[in-house]
């Protein structure tokens, strides 16, 4: 990923930094005298950046992936798999499993991965179906909404006067259909279940999952850009992803929202994030100085953003009872906004719809012709839907982008019949429509948005391939290359951590992802199944120790994937440098069965 040496075939480390790269001879004379060791364990593998995850929820990956999945999509995860459940027939019967598969009749059934266009409506009814005694709460895939059966509300002591002159959140609550969605859940219902759903026990052994599904995919540092501080648990953040042998990077934004929810007085925010940043401002887990997260309108997922043109029904017509929400009402977003901007931090701006990219768009030009700024590098933060006009604005006004791809995979076929329409659902995520304009792009996925893999997302955004199979707008296909780089230096570059991250270069974290197999190499259609053989993280080595795709789980790739299909035009190759001093790049399927039978 460094475009002044895009192979090597040495990489030499010191003390978790790079002090040399390029052949073998060339680093062996850039050391000079110092002293320095041989170390041939990556013969035959490709070493790349270190992954990096540039947008992810700890709290929320933890906490999903520990519940009984039931989703659109299967989930393979550390010693867990769950199948797909597409049809409301499907749903409801695995409801009826789990609910029978527990011997405690007391117990929560906690389960995440709900989506009304897969499973078909749901609501306190019909979980009063699957048990009324047992407490049942669904997690909406989005992870914006939750509904509650009968026992679960009145075991949470929840009455519709209880929930009731809340402001806009209280319009956001259906105690009767047992329905919260965006600042209803976020207001009213989480403080209530926060102390069943996020207990210590729960917290702690998702979190630990967590870290292994990571390290699994290759992912070397992640950021969680919001942090709330009243219900995530930062001291088990530094004891599980600050741990010694927890080889990867968690930063942390402060978030905007929470302190608008809190209505703080605006001559107060700055100060106030200052004081959370100097909470833990350095270390493996630690707070990002001057970076703040803020936040347009509702979840794609949910189809809850606001779109120009609203929502299209099943027959194809305007929808005037499906609207979408705002998380940050536009005058609030604006002023905080502006507070920040002006204090110099840089925005991350969660915004999801065309409409509400408008009002994202409007605001930043506002600022920029109000207190100019040089490479502020706000980011426009998982663009699912936008114009060429609007893309056009981006690059105008110096934002960047962070997209998260997966969404047209996982979604496109759906949203093309019923909300967006073929044409809206296809063109989500336009990605080569920003690269035409130098926009800086880097992906995520969101956890548990999409699956925390940074190969799947590249693989999402190489082949635009949905559900069915089909294409969705190949215009907005790109390269491997520049897939690549989205998980690499672009997503170094958005958090301002390319000096020091994404790229294989003299001075920088020797953080790499060692692969099986050549990404530049093999057919695009095969981007996802390359094996993670493992990771470096600051020059020290941990090996994956589990198989890390769901190719490999099933058919066992080291034997079934084939490294040398033809080669396809891949655009500029990238850094392919190994470890700890030297390695010659080769692709061979000998190294995946020795590690297998290791």
């Amino acid at each position: 990923m460094d475009r002044d040496l895009p192979d090597a075939s040495a990489v030499a480390v010191s003390d978790g930094r790079i002090v040399a790269v390029g052949t073998v001879d060339e680093v062996i004379s850039a050391l000079g005298d110092a002293p320095f060791e041989v170390d041939d364990r990556f013969n035959g593998a490709t070493v790349l950046p270190g992954f990096i995850e540039q947008h992810l929820h700890p709290i929320l990956g933890a906490t999903t992936l520990m519940t009984d999945v039931v989703s659109t999509e299967a989930w393979d995860l550390p010693g867990r798999s769950f199948p797909a459940a597409d049809s409301p027939q499907e749903y409801q019967r695995r409801l009826r499993e789990l609910d029978a598969g527990k011997a405690d009749p007391d117990e929560w059934l906690f389960t995440w991965g709900y989506h009304e266009l897969w499973h078909g409506p749901l609501d306190r009814s019909i979980l009063d179906s699957i048990s009324t005694t047992r407490p049942i709460g669904v997690w909406q895939r989005s992870c914006h909404e939750w509904y509650l059966n009968s026992a679960g509300i009145e075991q949470l002591g929840i009455t519709s006067e209880s929930m009731a002159g809340r402001g806009p959140a209280s319009a956001m609550v259906d105690v009767a259909a047992g329905h919260w969605w965006e600042a209803g859940f976020f207001t009213l219902l989480l403080p209530r279940l926060a102390p069943v759903f996020l207990t210590p026990q729960r917290l702690t052994a998702g979190l630990q999952q967590m870290v292994r599904y990571l390290h699994s995919n290759g992912v070397t540092a992640f950021n969680e850009p919001g942090i709330v501080w009243a219900i995530e648990p930062f001291e088990l953040y530094q004891q599980i992803l600050g741990a010694d042998d927890t080889p990867m990077y968690s930063t942390f934004l402060v978030d905007a929202r929470s302190q608008a929810e809190a209505g703080m007085d605006l001559n107060d925010v700055v100060a106030d994030a200052q004081t959370q940043v100097a909470r833990a401002p350095e270390g493996k887990v630690r707070l990002v100085d001057k970076q703040v997260k803020l936040f347009a309108d509702g979840a794609i997922i949910s189809q809850l953003m606001q779109m120009r043109d609203g929502y299209l029904g099943a027959d194809g017509r305007v929808d005037p009872d499906h609207r979408g929400e705002w998380l940050m009402e536009p005058d609030t977003l604006e002023a905080y906004a502006r507070t920040y901007w002006d204090a110099g931090w840089q925005l991350h701006i969660h915004v999801n719809g065309d409409l509400g990219l408008d009002v994202v768009l409007d605001i930043l030009e506002r600022c920029m012709a109000a207190t100019p700024r040089p490479d502020h590098r706000s980011v426009i933060v998982h663009f699912a839907n936008s114009t060429e006009a609007q893309v056009d604005r981006i690059a105008a006004v110096g934002a960047i982008v962070s997209a998260n791809p997966y969404y047209v995979s996982g979604f496109a076929d759906r949203y093309a019949e019923h909300g967006l329409g073929p044409d809206r659902a296809d063109s989500m995520v336009r990605s080569a429509s920003v690269l035409a304009r130098e926009i800086p792009l880097s992906f995520h996925s969101d956890l548990p948005m999409g699956p925390s893999d940074p190969l799947k997302l590249a693989w999402c955004a190489v082949n635009r391939i949905t559900q069915s199979g089909r294409v969705a707008g190949p215009e907005q296909r790109i390269s491997v290359d520049d897939a690549l780089r989205a998980i690499t230096i672009g997503a170094a570059h958005s958090w301002q951590r390319e000096g020091d991250l994404g790229s294989i270069a003299v001075g920088k974290i020797a953080n790499f992802t060692v692969l099986g197999a050549n990404p530049y190499d093999i057919d695009p259609l095969d981007l996802d199944r390359v094996p993670i053989l493992g990771t470096v993280f600051e020059g020290r080595w941990f090996p994956a120790t589990e198989p890390t795709t769901a190719a490999e789980r099933e058919t066992s790739a080291a034997d079934s994937f084939d490294p040398n299909a033809a080669r396809v035009d891949p655009g500029e190759r990238g850094c392919t440098a190994s470890c700890s001093c030297v390695a010659a790049r080769a692709i061979s399927a000998l190294v995946r069965r020795q590690r297998r039978a290791a």
